[in-house]
């Protein structure tokens, strides 16, 4: 059994009172992806700019993830940016930038179709429908 996991693959800034990354992987196909592989597979449609460096998602790969759903277009990836409070409970998103996220238009692989479970991330409802 695969789970279609449909979303957001993107990089993110954050900053904490403990430290801070700046462009890491984030999304929410990503971070669904990174728990659930370790259960079962994941077939992974997204989509990403040409700015995306694809070889940060190789541990999804290594955890037997299918990123063949992952679409590279022309333009940058989707960013955000954002401040975590002390107790990490609560955030400040600093920026945003969709970028060809905000043109994305899920296409589903047809060795996909047959997943029993679905993940729909941040992705607006209409897309959510098509």
């Amino acid at each position: 059994m695969s789970i279609l996991s449909v979303g957001s693959v993107a990089l993110d800034s954050v900053r904490t009172p403990y430290g801070s990354a700046e462009s890491v992987v984030g999304g929410s196909a990503v971070f669904f992806t990174a728990a659930a592989t370790l259960f079962h597979p994941v077939q992974v449609v997204g989509v990403v700019g040409e700015d995306y460096p694809l070889h940060e998602l190789d541990f999804l790969l290594s955890r037997g993830a299918d990123l063949s759903g992952i679409e590279r277009c022309a333009g940058e990836s989707f960013f955000w940016s954002g401040r975590y409070s002390s107790d990490l409970s609560t955030r400040d998103t600093l920026e945003t930038r969709l970028g060809v996220f905000a043109n994305f238009e899920p296409k589903i692989p047809e060795s996909f179709r047959s997943a029993r479970i679905v993940f729909l991330g941040n992705i607006d409802p209409m897309l959510q429908l098509n």
